[in-house]
């Protein structure tokens, strides 16, 4: 795993806004206006541009708004803003290549772009390598056109998204993301054209973690050096979509991946930007006005874990910590009171003033507690302690690689103890504490490696330190506590209410524990990327709603304002429903 600390990317200009390399990590987001729509349009890009936004993204589902990218490029730069434009592309190559004249540029997705699903089955080498080279020939107008206007492409592969030939061949995989934005990479470099960004995402934040540092992988081995956006879609709003943003852009960022990013909010898209800001800033990697990337030289070179497939580490069972149970949340007894916590994130164990752990009940633990300072201590103390729970402290400045090498050290030494990773943080405003924690916590989650999480921070309440420790645990697949919505930040291609759409799905369903429910803007993404739910409701059309139960339609064209009722029907229906 440590190779890839030290892949530097190619830069690439954006406009006047260059990507990868040493530079900044760049921040961008997406409109969610009418793309017809001029006039709003304008005015929203303006206000992500002014809440720091580098990149302006909009969709150009087709030729019209292809061609209206014109026109809100022209107002913008009216009004003094010249901020990098990107279409959106997904089924049309027309509308692609009117836009790749007008903006900096396209973002196409190799699933959707030229190689529909058409119900086949198999695919022969010769049939496979056949739609290879039709593929060809589609693309290569638009890179005529990008190689003559200097314009970038992105290529984005989308987990859910996926091209029915790639499906056949790797399934719906990390591998199979990857492959399917290689196989266009090299056309492109074939046709002598390089100006490429790429991004794996996905909703699932072990899969994008997976399929980006698989991509670096892969790029190495063929000689790539290409810059990688990065991005967890459909992560919903408020805490838990910023939780599960930090914990799969956080992960990469740590880990050294990645070149420019976008935080998928269902929200209006100015928010969004704040809080990338603050994950890269918790990141601690090529930060604004830096200009190498951060000293990772403390990290175990020799990594004992696969990390483009998640295996939990092996531990002991100890009380409810250790082998395959989900990991714990402790925290400081003095700090407990079961009045101001929910039940529903009630710590796990409480950590006692004769060092020991109990239940809030009073059962204590039998094992011994071996407290470890990863600020102060040599790894080689851990030597001998498969009797222990292992308790990793450190500060926020401290880097995680370090706790993660500590446990890399672990399995060197086939120490199976359990592991709970108590980080301390102070100083930090309740929203920079929820994106660091998450981060650093994710960093470890996402490859099994933790059994337990001990959060400490001073100025934040204790119920909100418990309720994020279990956020993260939700975020990461390592522990449910309650319902997941995946949810997508809207564009111009929604044209019903999602934002309030979400609220009232959440007010009315984040008390069934375990379901997972995808509210999703339009058919481009939304039913591949919520394939894992086990209800959909998507956008069909001005004002309404499809839905599904897993990948199956159930019912079409429910008027909005009564789908949200037809939904709770579907889940009463099936025998999932219970009452709050």
């Amino acid at each position: 795993m440590n190779q890839l600390f030290n892949y530097i990317t190619k830069e690439v200009h954006i406009g006047s806004v260059p990507v990868g390399g040493f530079n900044p990590i760049r921040i961008q987001s997406m409109t969610s206006t009418n793309t017809m729509d001029t006039k709003a349009t304008v005015a929203q890009s303006i206000r992500m541009i002014e809440a720091g936004c580098e990149y302006v993204r909009i969709t150009a589902p087709g030729v019209k708004e292809a061609e209206n990218l014109a026109n809100i490029k022209r107002e913008l730069k009216n009004k003094g803003y010249s901020t990098p434009l990107i279409a959106d592309i997904h089924y049309q190559p027309k509308a692609a290549e009117i836009a790749a004249r007008i903006v900096e540029k396209v973002r196409v997705n190799p699933g959707n772009y030229v190689d529909r699903k058409r119900g086949r089955f198999q695919f022969t080498e010769s049939e496979y390598l056949a739609e290879l080279e039709k593929i060809r020939e589609k693309i290569k107008p638009l890179i005529s056109i990008c190689k003559d206007h200097g314009t970038v492409m992105r290529i984005g592969s989308n987990h859910g998204s996926i091209s029915e030939r790639i499906l056949l061949k790797y399934g719906n995989t990390p591998a199979g993301m990857v492959e399917s934005a290689l196989e266009f990479v090299r056309i492109c470099e074939d046709l002598d054209y390089y100006n490429l960004v790429l991004s794996m995402k996905a909703s699932n934040v072990k899969v994008m973690v997976q399929a980006n540092r698989l991509l670096v992988k892969k790029m190495m081995e063929e000689g790539m050096n290409y810059p990688i956006h990065l991005g967890v879609t459909e992560a919903g709003d408020a805490e838990d979509g910023r939780i599960k943003s930090a914990a799969g852009i956080g992960s990469l960022l740590i880990d050294g991946i990645g070149d420019t990013i976008r935080v998928s909010l269902t929200e209006d898209p100015e928010f969004e930007i704040p809080v990338a800001k603050q994950i890269v800033q918790s990141s601690g990697f090529r930060v604004q006005g830096s200009d190498i990337p951060i000293d990772k030289s403390y990290d175990n070179i020799n990594s004992s874990f696969d990390p483009y497939i998640y295996t939990r580490r092996r531990t002991r069972k100890q009380g409810m910590i250790g082998d395959t149970q989900p990991p714990v949340v402790i925290i400081n007894e003095n700090n407990y009171d079961n009045h101001t916590i929910d039940e529903s994130f009630a710590p796990d164990y409480l950590f006692t003033q004769d060092f020991r752990l109990k239940t809030k009940d009073g059962n204590y633990i039998d094992s011994e507690i071996k407290e470890i300072n990863i600020n102060l201590s040599d790894i080689d103390e851990l030597i001998n302690v498969n009797d222990s729970i292992l308790i990793l402290k450190s500060e926020q400045e401290i880097p995680i690689q370090k706790t993660k090498g500590v446990i890399e050290n672990l399995i060197n030494k086939k120490t199976v103890s359990p592991v709970i990773l108590k980080r301390v943080y102070s100083g930090l405003s309740k929203d920079e504490f929820l994106l660091k924690a998450t981060a650093d916590c994710a960093y470890l989650l996402v490859d099994g490696l933790i059994d337990g999480l001990w959060l400490e921070a001073d100025n934040i309440d204790q119920r909100d330190i418990c309720e994020t420790a279990f956020g993260i645990l939700q975020a990461t697949g390592a522990r449910i506590s309650k319902a997941e919505f995946i949810a997508c930040p809207s564009c111009g291609r929604t044209q019903f209410r999602i934002q309030d759409a979400l609220q009232k799905i959440k007010e009315r369903t984040h008390h069934l524990k375990g379901i997972k429910i995808g509210v999703m803007g339009c058919c481009v993404n939304g039913p591949g990327e919520m394939a894992d739910a086990d209800y959909g409701y998507v956008g069909a059309g001005k004002a309404k709603i499809t839905l599904y139960k897993s990948n199956q339609i159930v019912t079409q064209g429910i008027n909005e304002n009564e789908a949200v009722d037809e939904l709770i029907k579907l889940i009463k229906a099936d025998g999932n429903w219970i009452e709050k």
